[in-house]
């Protein structure tokens, strides 16, 4: 398969009409033979910028590393009675965004949960002894190269990173080197399928589809990815204006930073990016009639 480059396309150049001062923006596809390359890119690549919700992957990513290690497991008891790990990991648990009081019994609802993301770190420091932060900069930044990465705030929203830092992590997602094949497929599936829940920033989704720490896209809508972006596509995205998709389809992975909170403006512009991505990444269609 041969991947066609969307650098200097409209696909990319459109975000410089955002209503955003700095907007960055990568695009990397996997070919047949597992290499994964760049596609593309708009704006400043080391520039860093707060990746708010978006950290939420990172983090997971550190706890599956902690459960391949053997430091805890995805059966573990974690959270409010009867909530495990994996329950926390797939917004499951029933405790609410803010705070420590169920709002559901676990594996009842899909109820996004800040503090869901803030216990598993706690659970990875108390299982590892080491701090949750050094943890993820020793587990996932290091390795990866993701210089420009750190955590210092809450493991639910306090990562801050670099366009070059997230292509990174993005090139682990499309081929993953630091989790194993089985577990990176367990992560990016729909686990506790069925669950419906609100969406934040579009509304209540049934089901509202996640995998361990990713966001499955589903038939969601509406929903911030394009439309043509195939039901398999995980990711996640923020509220300071951040999100990155892959799409195992396409064999594609978009990451995009600005320096704008979310609100209407990326509900309208970013769906048509992620499709114009799409549109200019995959390969040329073959026409079936020869």
């Amino acid at each position: 398969m041969e991947l066609r480059t969307v650098r200097g396309v409209d696909a990319l150049a459109q975000v410089s009409r955002w209503p955003v001062e700095t907007t960055a923006v990568g695009v990397l596809g996997r070919d047949d033979g597992g290499a994964v390359r760049e596609l593309g890119r708009w704006g400043p690549p080391d520039q860093p910028f707060r990746l708010a919700s978006v950290s939420k992957i990172l983090c997971a990513y550190a706890v599956l590393i902690a459960v391949e290690e053997g430091a805890l497991a995805l059966a573990d008891p974690a959270g409010p009675p009867g909530s495990t790990v994996a329950h926390l990991l797939a917004h499951a648990s029933g405790l609410p965004f803010e705070g420590s009081a169920p709002l559901a019994a676990p594996g009842d609802r899909r109820i996004y949960s800040n503090a869901g993301f803030d216990r598993l770190g706690e659970e990875v420091t108390r299982a590892s002894g080491i701090a949750f932060a050094d943890y993820l900069a020793e587990a996932v930044l290091e390795p990866l190269g993701m210089s420009g990465a750190r955590l210092d705030g809450p493991p639910s929203h306090g990562v801050t990173a670099t366009l070059t830092d997230l292509l990174g992590f993005a090139t682990e997602l499309l081929a993953p080197t630091l989790l194993s094949a089985e577990t990176s497929a367990a992560a990016t599936s729909v686990v506790f399928p069925g669950l419906s829940g609100v969406l934040p920033g579009f509304g209540r989704q049934t089901p509202n589809d996640w995998g361990l720490g990713f966001e499955i896209r589903g038939n969601k809508r509406p929903h911030w990815t394009g439309g043509t972006n195939s039901p398999r596509t995980f990711g996640h995205f923020g509220q300071a204006g951040t999100f990155l998709w892959v799409d195992p389809a396409a064999q594609v992975a978009c990451v995009t930073l600005c320096d704008r909170n979310f609100g209407d403006w990326a509900r309208e512009l970013w769906p048509p990016l992620s499709d114009d991505v799409l549109a200019h990444a995959r390969p040329p269609m073959v026409n079936s009639a020869g």
